[in-house]
C-alpha cells in the first residue's frame, strides 16, 4: 500500500468515525429534567458529574436541565406531564401528594438530611435551645429546609414563635456570612461560603434531632408506569455521579468544574463543599439512591401532626425503590 492509499483509508476511517458519532448523537433521546434552582449550584453536582462523564449518554439520554421555581413548582410541572422528571427533596411527595399531585420519589441522593443548622460560634449560641428569642435565616416559609428547621426546634422544646425565622430567598446565606443573623437553616455550600467570608461556623446536623431527607429525583405515576426504562436509565446515571463524588471527590470535582466553568480557579471551594456533602448528606445508604421507608413514614407523621399536610398518604404512593441499582 502506498502513502496516498494509506492516507485515503485513514481519511475514510475518520469520516466513518465522525458519521458514527453523529449517528449515535442522533440516537440519543432528548429528555427535560427540571431543577428547583439553577444547575450551577454545587447541590446539583451528582447530576452535573453524570452529565460531564457521559453517564446519561450511556443510557441513551440527552438531558436538558431546565430551572423551575422551586421544588413545589417542579412537582406540579412533573405531575402535570410538562416534564418527565424533576428534582426536589425526599419530603416533597409528602407535601404535594396530599394536594393531589401524582408524583413519587424514585431516588434520594443521600441517607441523611439535606439541611443542617449553621451557627456563628461568636454569637454565644451553643445549642438549639439557646436559639429562643434569636433570629434564624431560612430560604422561604414553604421550603423543606424550613420544615426541617421546625422539626429541629420541636425536638428541643421550641416552636416557630419562639424564634424569629427570617425568610430571605436563595441569598439568605449572605446575611449569615455578613453576621447580620446568628444562625441559618443551611446547606453545605452556604456554610462553606460563610466560612470563606470569615465566619467560624458551628454545624448541627438536622439528623441529630430531626430526620428529614436529601435531594430526590421525582417522577409522575404516569411516567413510572408507561416509561420505566427512562426512569431507570436516568436514576442509574445520576447515582453513578453520586457514587463518584462519594468514592473520589477530588477527581469528581475536576469534572464538575469542567461542567460548571464558573468554578474555574475555585477548586478548594468545590473540594470543601463536596467534603461537607459527603459528611452530612450523602452518607448512610446501603445502596446509593435508596429511599428509607421508615424515615419517610416518620417524616410524614410529623408533617401531619404539625398541620403542614392535612392527611397521611400510603407510603407506597410516595416513593419507589424499583429503579435503584443494587450492585
Amino acid at each position: 500500500m502506498n502513502r496516498t492509499q494509506g492516507m485515503a483509508l485513514a481519511i475514510a476511517g475518520l469520516s466513518l468515525s465522525v458519521l458514527a458519532a453523529a449517528s449515535n448523537a442522533q440516537d440519543l433521546r432528548s429528555v427535560t429534567y427540571l431543577l428547583p434552582a439553577p444547575p450551577a449550584l454545587p447541590a446539583f453536582a451528582p447530576w452535573m458529574v453524570a452529565q460531564q462523564r457521559g453517564y446519561y449518554a450511556q443510557e441513551g439520554l440527552d438531558v436538558n436541565f431546565i430551572t423551575a421555581k422551586g421544588g413545589a413548582d417542579v412537582a406540579k410541572q412533573v405531575g402535570a406531564g410538562n416534564a418527565p422528571l424533576g428534582g426536589g427533596v425526599g419530603d416533597t411527595p409528602i407535601i404535594v401528594r396530599a394536594n393531589g399531585i401524582p408524583i413519587k420519589a424514585v431516588a434520594v441522593l443521600g441517607g441523611s438530611s439535606f439541611m443542617h443548622l449553621a451557627i456563628d460560634k461568636e454569637a454565644g449560641i451553643n445549642s438549639v435551645e439557646q436559639l429562643k428569642g434569636k433570629t434564624v435565616g431560612a430560604m422561604s416559609y414553604s421550603d423543606t429546609t424550613y420544615f426541617a428547621l421546625l422539626g429541629m426546634l420541636k425536638a428541643n422544646g421550641l416552636n416557630k414563635d419562639d424564634v424569629d425565622i427570617q425568610a430571605s430567598g436563595p441569598a439568605v446565606w449572605k446575611l449569615f456570612a455578613d453576621r447580620k443573623i446568628p444562625a441559618l437553616a443551611s446547606i453545605p455550600e452556604w456554610s462553606v461560603n460563610a466560612e470563606l467570608a470569615g465566619v467560624k461556623v458551628d454545624i448541627i446536623p438536622a439528623d441529630k434531632y430531626f430526620k428529614s431527607m436529601a435531594q430526590a429525583i421525582l417522577a409522575s405515576d404516569e411516567i413510572i408506569q408507561k416509561d420505566p426504562e427512562l426512569v431507570r436509565g436516568f436514576v442509574r446515571a445520576t447515582v453513578k455521579g453520586l457514587t463518584d463524588i462519594i468514592n473520589d471527590p477530588a477527581s469528581a470535582a475536576k469534572d464538575y468544574i469542567k461542567a460548571v466553568p464558573a468554578y474555574q480557579g475555585k477548586e478548594d471551594y468545590v473540594g470543601r463543599v463536596f467534603k461537607l456533602y459527603n459528611e452530612l448528606v450523602y452518607a448512610g445508604q446501603k445502596h446509593p439512591g435508596e429511599i428509607d421507608p421508615d424515615r419517610l413514614g416518620a417524616l410524614q407523621d410529623f408533617y401531619v401532626k404539625e398541620g403542614i399536610v392535612g392527611k397521611a398518604i400510603p407510603l407506597d404512593e410516595l416513593y419507589t425503590n424499583a429503579f435503584i441499582p443494587r450492585q
